[in-house]
């Protein structure tokens, strides 16, 4: 709900740079007013003088069409506007925050395989997803626009496929579009307090302020990439368990722990942007620590959030489900070594698509001890 929802949904409330969350799985900055918007969001977009010289182009056998589709790197160099759209929302980043809504709703106690419930639970999703995640990284493309130039510079933007009346015009489209389905959300459930509409509010707050200055969360990377792994798990989980329960104050603290884990995460998407985020005087943790460090605070704060979690389920006599939480650390722990600490940007993509699965049915398992 990177997001909140995007950012993030029910407890995402969206949304797991998913790090879903540049990553990460909502009041705003940006005025309403129609003739100031475009103003506002360009006043501060440039916090550094480093230009960089972007080719017109990407030679065409060097991208993947599939890449482009997702918003990875090693995309093809698309025209077409509406794929050049979707690649800006990041849609490889969509599934934690859609996965948290499921988790909330896990949680809840209350969902039932009805279609009113399912039919809730998808408008959750694309909340949580395609909104307010899409608008999240697409404003974090708009600011970090020259630190792409220097590490992707065939992204949409920095190359020029896309102008930035269009970008700025997506942002706008996709953050009200995901405000305006949490209210929906809130009026279908009918919640006297607008949790959903609040969680929205929150998640997309934290989107900007991550990215944009002066504030400009990412540039320090403790709390840059918390506050993108809260958005890429809490927020969500929030949302789709206040969408059919009640938020209570144990399921809040389990969730912002589970955030630290998240925090790994983001830190894995740092490894490849060294290079930008040194020029551009960012303080990722690869920048601030060096790689070595780096690399093992990353898989200490995944490791160790879900060793707390199994010892607290055992804690308040849930010992199946801690024994299932263990059973699903201890294969990430083994492609940690396996692939992530040999060399961290060469197997990024390997070791997430090996490892995260298991993370990810972990929270699974703490939402359903959650609610029983």
């Amino acid at each position: 709900m990177a997001s909140l929802l995007n950012t993030v949904p029910s407890i995402r409330l969206s949304s797991f740079k998913c790090n879903p969350l540049r990553a990460p799985h909502l009041s705003y900055p940006i005025s309403l007013t129609p003739s100031r918007s475009r103003f506002v969001v360009r006043a501060t977009e440039t916090d550094s003088e480093v230009k960089a010289k972007v080719p017109d182009k990407a030679p065409p056998e060097s991208g993947s069409s599939i890449n482009q589709i997702l918003g990875i790197k090693g995309a093809k160099q698309e025209t077409d506007k509406w794929k050049i759209r979707v690649q800006l929302t990041k849609p490889v980043t969509w599934p934690p925050l859609v996965w948290g809504v499921v988790c909330g709703a896990a949680a809840s106690g209350n969902f039932h395989w009805t279609p009113e419930d399912v039919a809730k639970s998808i408008v959750c999703m694309l909340m949580s997803g395609p909104f307010l995640t899409g608008y999240t990284q697409t404003i974090n493309d708009w600011y970090d626009r020259e630190i792409d130039a220097i590490n992707e510079p065939y992204r949409p933007i920095p190359s020029g496929a896309i102008s930035e009346n269009e970008v700025i015009t997506q942002i706008w489209v996709l953050l009200l579009g995901g405000l305006a389905l949490g209210g929906l959300l809130d009026v279908w459930a009918g919640h006297d307090v607008p949790v959903i509409f609040y969680l929205a509010v929150g998640g997309s707050l934290l989107s900007y302020i991550y990215s944009a200055p002066p504030l400009k969360l990412k540039q320090n990377g403790w709390i840059g990439n918390f506050a993108l792994g809260s958005s890429y798990i809490s927020l969500p989980w929030w949302a789709g368990q206040a969408l059919f329960g009640t938020l209570t104050p144990d399921v809040i603290v389990l969730t912002l722990l589970y955030s630290i884990a998240g925090l790994g995460i983001a830190i894995v998407n740092d490894f490849k942007s060294i290079e930008g985020d040194r020029a551009m005087g960012l303080q990722s943790l690869p920048v601030a620590f060096g790689s070595e460090t780096a690399k093992w605070i990353c898989v200490g704060a995944i490791d160790i959030t879900q060793l707390s979690v199994a010892g607290y389920l055992f804690s308040v006599g849930k010992p199946y489900y801690a024994l299932a939480l263990l059973g699903l650390t201890a294969p990430q722990i083994f492609f940690q070594f396996k692939y992530f600490l040999k060399d961290p940007v060469k197997y990024d993509v390997k070791y997430q698509a090996s490892a995260q699965p298991f993370l990810v049915l972990g929270l699974l398992v703490t939402a359903l001890a959650t609610s029983h």
